[in-house]
């Protein structure tokens, strides 16, 4: 069963209508659909701006929903043992990972 999403909140100072064919809209942005593995342009690089001197492996160039950014975070961060996190369109793993990194993704079946 779709839950619909019908907080009351989201919705203070909305003017309602009497129409029936009215569709409340929100300013939502949709995130577009995730590109097949093969398709996936990634780059890996590393990083030590902003970092209080900390190495870092940066993966960047993922496009597609921020949940499969999040598993393939979680899973670069099991093979490697190491932690890290994963939003904004980028990966980042604590440490110089970028062989191990760009092995891990090669046997996935992404394109870097």
């Amino acid at each position: 069963m779709a839950t619909k999403n019908n907080d009351w909140k989201n919705r203070l100072g909305v003017l309602y209508s009497t129409n029936p064919d009215f569709k409340y809209e929100t300013n939502e942005i949709e995130e577009e659909e995730t590109l097949p593995k093969a398709q996936q342009k990634l780059r890996i690089s590393l990083d030590k701006r902003n970092r209080g001197g900390k190495t870092v492996t940066l993966i960047t160039g993922f496009r597609g929903k921020s949940e499969d950014l999040v598993a393939l975070g979680k899973l670069l961060k099991t093979k490697c043992g190491v932690g890290g996190s994963a939003k904004d369109g980028e990966i980042i793993i604590q440490g110089d990972l970028r062989e191990k990194v760009r092995e891990i993704l090669g046997k996935e079946g992404y394109k870097l």
